[in-house]
């Protein structure tokens, strides 16, 4: 990959998580085979760890130990590699998982106070200040950008007030907020999708209108990231939109446009009580590690909230609930509008990896490996073994091994309780058919909701939960990272009634495939499956060939009617059944 480049002159970001620390030891070991002084060196790795609990799904081990690593990175650029920044917090998933401002502020923060409080202790009390300035954020930013410009100031005002009151942190330079944005993707439509480019363009003004809170880096989404994965063309379309507005414009020639403004100060001094109210439970629960099961309820009950809203046509959206007919887009929606995987670059990679693990020295790998192992029991920096894991040759899979065998692996809370919410309105017609169905199966309906391989995207899976246990299915969702013969084993000892598959990564064919497969070998093949993502409408048409009984994208927000389309299928298999 940076093969020809010069990494002591390059600024490299990763967006890595739980295997921050390995792939930081691979950038350094290719940086020391170039020559490269490693002090220079410039870039960040996100290693936010919470918020893969919360909402991205790539964690590997406990908590406490992950964390414990994502500051063994830090420690170690402080002393080794000081232009880096260790941590990248991000709000950005915590709103598409469902936060309103006020959570995105307080479990953000939240976040950034668990990485200080564990790291001080390895870093000089002298150093601690500068490693606090290495600190940056990456956040969203929603449709309603006036809101969302008043929190970019709550959180630059909060975060310098938890710098010089918490930390102690004299030096200004190392209270400034230094974020990143990338705008929201959630409020992205399948319906009449060239919509989003405006949608895009406004929430870009949030972060960008007020000087004083203004984004250093920005990147938005593609106008068709609802339909599939964008194509360089859609990629180059919103990255003109930054140039126009920020070299056709006159934006950037003023000073803050909002000082004193007293609409603006009074909204940005609500958030941000509203968010030390929040900071202040976090706390008194011990600490962001150990109120995670506390933050993933708050961000499920949120996103349900909003998805009502939508439903219920108080949040209006444009071409989805309100004014949704109208001339035909020109714009391509099939599979010619996005990126196809290609079905050939699993096996192309094994084979690369094969032929890596058959040209190294496995004695060698196996040494850096064990040393790798007593530090991770020991409690030293996990950094200096994984480098030297890195020179030897040891593959992502063996790093992740060792952590996963010193640490433990872990299952994170999936934030949908097994007790029904008290909502009732708009439900009564959807509990009366679920009642009627359970009566005549004799039995209580079983839905199991599965997430298939790798893909941590659990929102809409979440959702489709609690909606069924609030119409009164026995659901079983038991989160994300499961094989298909595990959902399989699942539904054989549930008794599902009804099996719905989530699926955002794009493997979607492969994955239905082999779980359709692995039912029939279970005698389950006359359970009916439903299957919900980012699906384009031919590999719809595939699922549905396959045996699929129906296919749901993100066009279908109304889940009532999704719950009646699987009582009716639980209903034919009863009737099948007699």
């Amino acid at each position: 990959l940076f093969d020809q480049i010069p990494l002591e002159g390059m600024n490299t970001s990763m967006t890595i998580n739980a295997t921050a620390p390995w792939l930081l030891a691979l950038y350094v070991a290719v940086a020391e085979e170039q020559g490269a002084d490693i002090a220079k060196l410039k870039g960040t790795v996100q290693n936010d760890i919470i918020k893969e609990y919360l909402s991205r799904g790539t964690y590997i081990c406990p908590p406490a130990s992950s964390l414990s690593m994502v500051t063994d990175v830090a420690a170690y650029t402080g002393n080794h590699m000081p232009g880096w920044n260790p941590v990248n917090v991000c709000s950005y998933h915590l709103q598409e998982a469902g936060a309103t401002p006020e959570l995105e502020l307080a479990y953000a923060l939240a976040t950034a106070q668990a990485v200080l409080d564990d790291l001080r202790a390895k870093v000089p009390a002298e150093d601690f200040p500068a490693m606090v300035g290495r600190i940056s954020f990456f956040v969203n930013a929603g449709i309603r950008f006036v809101t969302e410009m008043c929190k970019m100031r709550a959180f630059s005002e909060l975060w310098d007030e938890i710098c010089r009151e918490r930390y102690g942190v004299e030096d200004p330079k190392y209270r400034r907020f230094r974020y990143g944005v990338q705008v929201n993707s959630l409020g992205l439509t399948e319906q009449q999708p060239e919509n989003n480019v405006y949608r895009i363009l406004l929430e870009m003004l949030a972060v960008t209108l007020s000087r004083n809170a203004r984004a250093r880096a920005v990147q938005l989404p593609a106008w068709n990231e609802a339909l599939g994965l964008p194509r360089p063309w859609d990629q180059q379309w919103s990255l003109r939109m930054q140039q126009i507005l920020a070299y056709e414009t006159d934006l950037l020639e003023f000073g803050d446009l909002f000082d004193g403004n007293p609409v603006v100060e009074a909204k940005v001094e609500e958030l941000k009580d509203c968010a030390r109210n929040k900071l202040a439970h976090i706390d008194a629960a011990g600490g962001a590690v150990e109120a995670i099961e506390y933050m993933k309820s708050r961000l499920v009950s949120s996103n349900s909230e909003r998805i009502a809203r939508v439903e219920s046509g108080e949040t209006v959206v444009v071409g989805v609930n309100r004014y949704e007919s109208g001339e035909e887009s020109p714009l391509p929606s099939g599979a010619e509008a996005v990126v196809e995987i290609d079905q050939s670059a699993e096996a192309e990679q094994t084979a690369r990896l094969t032929a890596w693990r058959n040209e190294r020295d496995d004695a060698t790998v196996t040494q850096a490996l064990t040393e790798l192992r007593a530090a991770c029991e020991s409690g030293r920096n996990v950094m200096p073994p994984s480098i030297k894991a890195a020179k030897a040759g040891a593959t992502t899979g063996e790093w992740g091994d060792v952590v996963r065998a010193a640490f433990g692996q872990y299952r994170a809370p999936t934030g949908v309780s097994r007790s029904p919410s008290n909502r009732t309105e708009g439900l009564d017609h959807v509990r009366e058919a679920v009642d009627a169905v359970s009566a005549r199966l004799g039995e209580r309906m079983k839905f199991l909701i599965a997430k298939p391989g790798l893909d941590g995207h659990s929102n809409g899976a979440e959702q489709i939960a609690v909606r069924a246990r609030d119409v009164g299915m026995n659901i079983t969702y038991g989160g994300i990272r499961f094989t298909p013969s595990e959902i399989v084993a699942a539904a054989r000892d549930s008794g599902a009634h009804v099996i719905g598959l989530s699926i955002l990564s794009g493997s979607h064919l492969q994955l239905i495939r082999e779980t359709l497969v692995e039912m029939r070998c279970a005698g389950l093949g006359d359970v009916p499956v439903v299957a919900g993502g980012i699906i384009p409408d031919d590999d719809a048409a595939r699922l549905r060939a396959m045996g699929i009984a129906q296919v749901y994208t993100p066009r279908d927000f109304e889940l009532n009617r999704i719950m009646l389309d699987i009582v009716q299928l639980a209903d034919r298999q009863q009737v099948a059944a007699e």
